[in-house]
């Protein structure tokens, strides 16, 4: 059996994204949501999906991010941690992995749909449990954070993610934004940051700097 294109290597690709789905699916149930488009097919791309939190069925039409990906051979090939809604309201945290074929043209999506809402009141017994003293609130007593590093890389992926971009993808204005962001924010008090700010924006230092004016 071959997929739409008629290629077999493409075919066998999908049917391995398609095991992957179904055990990711299977092992958070009720939980995440674990879709996966053949983007081969963009009217009917939806082949299989587990924990079905949404409401669409196997045969359901691409996402826009399915069909930007179709369009776009450089489209990024992870889109990680991307706020996200259901049909009926409740929050959701996606991820969104674009698989390619061997001649780099995407053939398939595994996206992933946290529903988030199930946390709250997990959220909000953590909330009570870090809750600090409010006379102390806006006094800035000490900072236990290290500005640079992991901490660094998470807010500069986040912002990326929030825009359906990588780091490197932002353009030239959100690159600007995010390096102004950060300065503001303390994240160029550590001497490394501006060099690791360049290597994750795909800039020289000097371009970071400039950004900071």
């Amino acid at each position: 059996m071959t997929g739409p294109t008629g290629d077999p290597d493409d075919e066998h690709l999908v049917r391995e994204a398609e095991r992957i789905a179904v055990a990711v699916g299977r092992m958070f149930p009720g939980l995440c949501e674990v879709v996966l488009h053949d983007l081969r097919r963009p009217d009917h791309a939806i082949r299989a999906i587990e924990n079905n939190l949404s409401g669409r069925q196997v045969g359901d039409p691409a996402t826009e991010l399915g069909l930007r990906r179709i369009a776009d051979p450089d489209y990024p090939g992870v889109v990680q941690n991307y706020s996200n809604r259901f049909p009926d309201g409740r929050p959701a945290k996606s991820t969104s992995i674009g698989i390619r074929n061997a001649e780099g043209r995407y053939v398939a999506a595994l996206c992933l749909n946290l529903d988030v809402s199930t946390l709250s009141p997990l959220a909000l017994t953590l909330a009570n449990l870090v809750a600090t003293d409010v006379r102390h609130q806006g006094e800035a007593l000490e900072t236990l954070r290290d500005r640079g590093g992991r901490e660094l890389r998470a807010v500069i992926d986040a912002f990326a993610a929030e825009r359906s971009s990588t780091p490197c993808g932002l353009n030239r204005e959100q690159k600007r934004e995010l390096v102004r962001r950060l300065h503001r924010d303390g994240f160029f008090e550590a001497r490394s940051s501006a060099q690791l700010i360049a290597d994750q924006l795909g800039v020289s230092r000097a371009t970071v700097y400039n950004y900071t004016k």
